[in-house]
């Protein structure tokens, strides 16, 4: 047994044991003395703790303390009744406050009892009950703030759990002080019912077994009461006081010494007000003239001290601002920082900076935090966070989006305007400024506030500003997010999956792939816009077939047909035909004879002129999935899949090109075309 365990098992058994056995007054001195040391050092604590966590366990404090300070009551109580001799503690206590005088004795003490009772104990359970519904009530958005941080990668998920904890502990601990709150209390009340049956019962058995009589009596025993009175209620006061301290604690910042002189007197202003107000009645009116200057002169006389260290204080601040400016450009390691390369930034100019402003209400922002989330959702992979940066060197109302600190693609837009975009179906025109669709380059026209209830009604699609920024920005992101795809990351997905599918990664990782292969895999996915968020069925995938090869492009097509349901849901609405274009065999053939194997990987050695041919139907084909306003996809045998989509990628960005055996058996298909050369 530890000697803390021993110590406090100790302490509460020796609580019990008072109440049953009676004590010297000796010993009774000694632990009267002990109860009163304890209940300075919770007063001290709870005083100078940072926060209110810091004391956590106080509300067991409180009721262990509570318990064996009524112990010592009882016993005390016990040795008044039967000898007149609680020893020298309670003897001094009721002597020197009550100056000998026991009715004295009596107001002081029910004074104390009074200023414990209503104003300590009353406020502090009324502060407890408030804050512990207060923080209760606030829960919920202290989570939704934790989970938004965590979105945006402020925090991490060690970072994001500690918060939880803490916030359940805030939750916890006040409840707690809530109900602890009543033991103070009630130890107030028990106080009072104690001292008044000292003093009753013992002025009567001191009459009937000694004959004294009552005023003596009264004499003797109202100093015994009011000495044991005190003696257990300076300490309660103490803890009902460090209860109070607790719950009323806001900062976390400071020792509260230090808060409480900066925030009193930190104003010169206000210290010159008061002491020329203290001043003036001194002087004006019949108060001590000595007492009343005296303290304006101090008061006055500290303002400006204070006022000389403010001034003394912000030019050191200022030299301090501008040696440190100094020494910051001419260290050597200064230059690193420019080495470093943001995954994404999103660059505006000053026309724009009101959209990304909070206190313009802008939300900009707010719509970057929900494009990590949605991309997460869309296809399971964490996007880096995203820089938002003013760049006066752009036009005002022009925007750029960077990949790794290289500008690949870029918009303007007109402030307080909205754009306005045909779907295709409305015949009436309204009038506007010509643009395009910066995401997919449709024709647009920019309207004004007043033209946009009509353009709605004719069937116009209206979007704003922040919208059109964000949409371009997701759609930038889904066409690199592949690049974006760390070792780092992917050592992080792993790290996720094995907490609860240990015995996978142990067979995978690095036994049959490593973290850089298994990237590349997910790189290919995400480059063809195939979702990674079933980790669980990719990792299983590749640990079944990389004992057979490690080439992750055939890898990689394993996986796809593993994932055939989610790929067959992306692009095959159910209870619907698609119309696809299908791959001519004799193309597949001269494909697949055109396939060199290298140690590098494999590539294709088809002659150009065959190429341009098979671009040309590809070409052709397309027009008339777009004509019928259809996505472009192409069907081909597994085996070509991936030599034909590597064929074709350079000269059809958005061409989707699907294996047979990454097509669900339910899925209805109608062939419009055939690539043919």
């Amino acid at each position: 047994m530890r000697k803390t365990d021993l110590a406090i098992g100790l302490y509460i058994l020796a609580a019990i044991v008072f109440l049953i056995v009676p004590l010297p007054s000796v010993i009774l001195d000694v632990l009267l003395a002990f109860n009163l040391a304890v209940s300075m050092v919770i007063l001290f604590n709870a005083l100078f703790s940072r926060e209110v966590l810091n004391m956590s366990t106080f509300p067991t404090i409180l009721l262990f303390t509570t318990v064996f300070r009524i112990s010592l009551n009882v016993s005390s109580t016990r040795l008044i009744l039967q000898n007149g001799n609680p020893g020298n503690v309670v003897r001094t206590f009721g002597e020197f406050v009550g100056g000998g005088d026991g009715i004295l004795g009596i107001i002081v003490f029910i004074i104390l009892l009074l200023v414990q009772f209503m104003v300590i104990n009353k406020g502090s359970e009324r502060v407890a009950e408030v804050t512990a519904r207060f923080t209760l009530d606030a829960m919920p958005g202290k989570q939704m703030a934790i989970d938004a941080d965590l979105n945006t990668g402020a925090i991490n998920d060690t970072q994001a759990r500690e918060r939880r904890e803490k916030i359940q502990e805030e939750s916890n601990f006040f409840g707690s002080m809530d109900g602890a709150t009543k033991y103070v209390k009630g130890d107030a009340i028990a106080g009072l019912i104690i001292t008044v049956i000292n003093l009753a019962g013992g002025m009567i058995m001191e009459m009937m077994r000694n004959g004294t009589a009552a005023g003596d009596a009264f004499n003797m025993y109202s100093v015994l009461t009011i000495g044991n009175g005190l003696v257990n209620q300076i300490p309660s006061l103490m803890i009902s006081l460090a209860t109070g301290i607790l719950v009323t604690k806001v900062s976390k910042d400071a020792d509260i010494g230090d808060l409480l002189v900066k925030q009193l007197f930190s104003i010169p202003k206000v210290l010159y007000i008061v002491g020329g107000s203290l001043i003036f009645l001194g002087i004006a009116t019949p108060l001590n003239t000595i007492v009343f200057t005296t303290y304006g002169v101090i008061f006055i006389v500290t303002g400006r001290v204070i006022a000389g260290k403010m001034e003394v204080h912000s030019i050191e601040e200022q030299v301090a601002l501008e040696e440190d400016s100094t020494d910051e450009i001419r260290k050597p390691e200064n230059v690193n920082t420019l080495l470093q390369v943001d995954p994404i930034e999103l660059e505006f100019g000053y026309g724009i900076i009101p959209l990304a402003d909070v206190n313009q209400g802008g939300d900009l922002l707010d719509r970057v935090v929900l494009i990590r989330r949605q991309i997460a959702l869309e296809l399971g992979c964490v996007v880096p966070i995203i820089r938002l940066r003013d760049n006066i060197q752009l036009n005002p109302n022009q925007y750029v989006i960077k990949i790794k600190g290289i500008a690949v693609s870029e918009g303007e837009i007109l402030f307080d305007h909205y754009m306005a975009m045909n779907p295709g179906y409305v015949e009436d025109e309204i009038s506007g400024i010509p643009t395009f669709e910066p995401s997919f380059h449709l024709p647009a026209l920019w309207i004004t506030e007043s033209q946009r209830e009509r353009a709605e009604s004719l069937g116009y699609t209206v979007v704003d500003p922040p919208s059109i920024i964000a949409t371009h920005l997701t759609e930038v992101i889904r066409s690199h997010i592949h690049e974006l795809l760390t070792r780092q990351d992917v050592q992080n997905l792993i790290n996720n999956v094995q907490e609860a599918n240990s015995t996978l990664i142990t067979e995978l990782v690095p036994k049959l792939l490593g973290v850089g292969e298994i990237q590349k895999v997910l790189q290919n996915l995400l480059k063809e816009g195939i979702s990674i968020r079933d980790l669980i069925t990719v990792f299983e995938t590749l640990a079944d077939y990389a004992s057979t090869t490690r080439d992750t492009d055939v890898l990689t097509e394993y996986v796809r047909q593993s994932l055939k349901r989610a790929i067959s849901n992306k692009y095959f609405p159910p209870k619907e035909t698609t119309s696809v274009v299908t791959l001519d065999p004799k193309i597949e053939q001269e494909i697949m004879g055109s396939i060199k194997q290298t140690e590098q990987g494999a590539y294709i050695t088809l002659d150009p002129e065959k190429t341009q041919d098979i671009i040309h139907s590809v070409e052709e084909e397309i027009q008339k999935l777009e004509n019928l306003g259809k996505n472009p996809i192409v069907i081909t045998s597994p085996i070509v899949r991936m030599y034909f989509k590597k064929l074709t990628q350079d000269y059809f960005k958005d061409l989707i090109v699907i294996s047979y055996n990454e097509i669900e058996s339910n899925v209805e298909l109608q062939s419009v075309g055939m690539v043919t050369a």
